[in-house]
Formats: structure tokens, sequence, C-alpha cells
């Protein structure tokens, strides 16, 4: 989610203005970049409940994480009215989700070797400031114990007016904003072309990230029966503004087709005054006209479309770079493995286009259809003659060739294809993160789900 105060005021006067903003993202290969951003749940070490912002009985909660981060770092607050929400510097930020799920947004960093750096910071950071607190931290794509009365909310304006909407468009809005954690990995394009190809592919294999890094497979302390009960979740939050617009597919696809795509999606509010306006469900295109209901002659900027662009959750999406957005949060091993999974794809004009011709045979409506059946199924969901895991297998081979091809060494003198062992071992039968938690359930946990905490926290 973004925060408070983009403040590029320049006025919106037709579509063309709105594909140039994404346009502008356009840079040299040679200055690409990759950003991580990555969720955990906060729990208590007493009882592994969700803190609140500010808990009634005086206890560390989430705003006390914040507020120690910020003195011992000297790092900016983010603030929304009088409450600190985010934490910003060095090119990266910390920040709030609903349920008080505590979020790293990378800085934009040169190669992998940075991207692991960067987290063992962090990690560092949390081990540092956690049992302070009594605080620890989870990287799971669903909540395995909360039921959904027992989540915090966050006290953002926006998040408010999320809180009243999603449950008009959808049964799981909620549960996504409170109850699920995710990785996402942004990367750049080099022209509109190049942007193209990195948003079918990176939508085409967005089923089988979802796979590989499912990570949720308990619900209130018991087995759900799914792998990825994160995107489960997602097939009925609000289908307005995600999952997998046919219009990517279509040809002709390019920054203006994507900006008329988000200005269908339906709006939450206006950022004016230093505050959040309500006007959930109301029209970009009617904002773009100066017509927006209780905003009539006000015309949108492109600090508005900024912040619309960030209220659509598409599996891939566009801003002025390319977010993929499919898998559940889980250990570093496979944050890290994520990052290195796109940028060998994305990176390597070779490997681009190995993935390009993997996947082209699927169609629209193959992928709906597989988005639909992963979260049950997993690397077990039927896949032309074979699963998912065979296209795991040819996808994580080629993601090697693009890794090897940019040849980046660290100081051991391995290149970034090492970040991608835990994927070749998925690929070739090991279990995956769900697989190997539903076996501890079943086995040394004696059925006992709360222990996940022990062993999946930083």
């Amino acid at each position: 989610m973004s925060n408070p105060g983009d403040a590029d005021n320049t006025v919106v006067t037709d579509l063309r203005d709105l594909a140039a903003w994404l346009e502008s993202g356009s840079k040299p290969a040679a200055n690409f970049t990759i950003g991580t951003e990555h969720e955990a749940f906060a729990f208590r070490g007493t009882d592994k409940k969700a803190p609140a912002y500010a808990p009634a009985d005086g206890s560390p909660g989430i705003q006390a994480l914040l507020e120690e981060i910020e003195a011992s770092e000297q790092l900016i607050p983010i603030l929304d009215g009088r409450n600190i929400i985010g934490l910003k510097g060095k090119g990266a930020s910390l920040s709030l989700e609903p349920g008080g799920q505590f979020e790293l947004s990378g800085a934009t960093l040169a190669n992998l070797h940075e991207t692991k750096a960067e987290l063992d910071q962090h990690i560092a950071r949390l081990h540092r400031v956690g049992p302070k607190l009594g605080l620890g931290f989870a990287p799971l794509g669903f909540h395995p114990l909360a039921r959904r009365e027992d989540m915090p909310f966050m006290p953002k304006g926006r998040y408010a007016i999320m809180r009243y909407y999603m449950p008009q468009v959808g049964s799981r809005g909620l549960d996504m904003m409170l109850r699920t954690c995710t990785v996402q990995v942004n990367l750049d394009f080099a022209s509109e072309a190049d942007m193209v190809a990195k948003m079918r592919v990176g939508y085409a294999l967005q089923p089988l990230a979802t796979a590989l890094f499912a990570n949720s497979p308990f619900y209130e302390g018991k087995p759900n029966g799914l792998f990825s009960n994160r995107a489960q979740v997602w097939t009925d939050t609000d289908n307005a503004r995600s999952g997998i617009p046919k219009i990517v597919f279509e040809p002709g696809f390019g920054f203006e087709a994507y900006a008329d795509w988000l200005l269908d999606v339906p709006m939450y509010f206006v950022y004016r005054d230093g505050r959040y306006h309500d006007v959930a469900g109301s029209s970009f295109r009617d904002f773009v006209a100066g017509s927006l209901q209780g905003f009539e002659g006000q015309r949108a900027t492109l600090g508005d479309f900024a912040d619309h662009s960030t209220t659509a959750f598409p599996d891939v999406r566009l801003k002025r770079y390319i977010e993929t957005r499919g898998a559940d949060s889980g250990s570093p091993a496979m944050m890290l493995a994520q990052s290195a999974f796109w940028t060998g794809i994305f990176y390597d004009p070779a490997a681009l286009a190995a993935a390009g011709e993997l996947t082209r045979h699927i169609s629209h409506e193959r992928l709906l259809a597989l988005r639909a059946e992963v979260p049950r199924s997993g690397l077990n969901t039927r896949f032309g003659l074979g699963d998912l895991r065979d296209l795991a297998r040819d996808a994580v081979a080629i993601a090697q060739q693009g890794l090897q091809a940019r040849g980046i060494k660290n100081a051991s003198g391995q290149d970034e294809q090492v970040y991608l062992t835990p994927l070749l071992e998925i690929a070739n039968g090991a279990p995956n993160q769900a697989e190997h938690w539903l076996a501890q359930y079943h086995g040394p946990w004696q059925g006992d789900v709360s222990r996940i905490f022990e062993e999946a926290a930083f």
C-alpha cells in the first residue's frame, strides 16, 4: 500500500497523460533494479496473538515497535494524522498492513546479493527489537490461528474506507486485509514492448508461482484442505480490481490500454488536506472529467492516479515498474528465491523469450482455471500431460539460465543462481512450504498448529 503524500499535482487532461506517466518508468537495461516487499505477522510471544496498535492494557504493540525502531535507527516517521504508521530511510520503508502485518518495502537494488544483505539486516533488526517488546514475526501466507474478529485494525485512513467497502464487493476482502501476508518483487522495463512481454509472461506464470510458494495450509488452528488459503481468499475479494485482466493478452495491449483498464477500477478515496475522503465505488473517469461527486470542478492529478494505481490488485501490477504479486509470504530462503525466479526470467532477453515460448499456448481462460485450481491442488494441478511441477522444472531452469547470463557473483564467487536452490528442490519433488507444515502438523506437532510460530519465525 502507498503512504500519504504523493505530491505530483500535475492535472490529468486525458488518457495519454496517464499512459505517459506509466511509460516514464522505462529505463535502460543497464539501470534495472530489484525491489522486494515482504510481510510477516507480528505475534505476542506469550499467546501468539496479533498485537494491537496501542493495546489498552499498556503492553507493547505496533506503535511501540515503530517508535523503538525509529529511535534506534533514526528513520523518518510516516504519519497518518497523529499516528505513526511507518518509517522510511535509506531507500526503503517499513509499513503496516491493515491487521498489523509488518512490511519491509525494500530499496531498489542492483543485484540479488544486495537483496540478501538487505533481508539479513531486516531480520537482525527484528531480532534486536522484537525480544524487547515480547514480539515475534512469522512470514506465513494466512494467519494459522486467528479468527477474523481476533485481528486488530491499524489506524490508517484508507483502511477505514476499505473496511467498510470490502464486504460489499466480496466475501473475503476483510480476510485479505487482516489475515494474509505476501511477498512481491518489483522489476523494471525498458520500453513498452519490453513491458508487454514481461506482463504477459508474469501473468502466465502466476499460478505456478502461487503453487511453488504456497505457505498457508491452516485456518483457525486446523488444516484447511488448501495449500494456499491466501490465494483462495483472492478469488473472492474484489474481482473488479484483482485477478488476471483479459486486456493484457489482447492485441494492442500497452501503457494506454492498461491506463484505460485502471480508469474502470472503482475508486476508494481522494487524498486532500491531509486526510482520506471516502469515494468508494466511484469512477476515476469522472474524477478526470471533473465530475466526481463531492469534488465537482476538481480534476484528478497524476498524484491521484499514482494513489489509485495502488488500489488495483491484479496478480501482476503495472505502475512505473512491474510488481509480481501471486506468492504467499514465506521463509527468508523462499523470499530470496522468489526475487531470483523473476529476476532470472525478466532480466535476460533470452530467458524472457524462452519463458514467452514456454507459456504462449496458455490461454486466458486456462489461466483463470489454473488460478481457481491451484489453491487446493498446488503443484499437483493438472497441466498439459502432467502437472505444474513439470512446468516448474522448465521455468526454474529458464531462470537459472538468465541468472547465469547475468554473471553477478558475491564475495564467495557464487552467482545469483544460488538463491534458486529451494525452487530447484521443490521442482524435483521436495515438499513446498505448505506440504512441510502439514507433515509437521500430522507428525511432531501432534495437531498443535501454534507450533508453527516457533518454527516459522524470523
